[in-house]
């Protein structure tokens, strides 16, 4: 088994910060508030937590190991990626658009 270079200390690196950076901003956010949530609330919370399964999909797929006359996965690791920013993205749009 190779050891990890490249692309795949890339992508479990920044799929982390993104973790980290969505987890801060939902604290910051104000989940734990009292008042009544709102459609958006619900729908700003559930883009969240597809988007931490997206990202912890990507560290997951690139880091499963795979046999030396396998397929790479690192593309389909980029595509979980650019779907977990997409989705975190919206999310932190749709809550600070009121």
């Amino acid at each position: 088994m190779r050891a990890p270079t490249g692309s795949v200390v890339g992508l479990c690196s920044a799929s982390a910060t993104m973790s980290a950076m969505g987890m801060a901003f939902l604290g910051y956010w104000g989940v734990h508030e009292p008042v009544p949530w709102r459609w958006a609330d619900i729908l700003v919370v559930c883009l969240a937590f597809l988007s931490f399964g997206a990202l912890g999909s990507t560290i997951w797929l690139i880091t499963t190991p795979i046999p030396e006359d396998g397929h790479e996965r690192i593309v389909p690791a980029r595509r979980t990626f650019a779907a977990g920013m997409v989705l975190m993205w919206l999310a932190i749009v749709i809550a600070v658009v009121p």
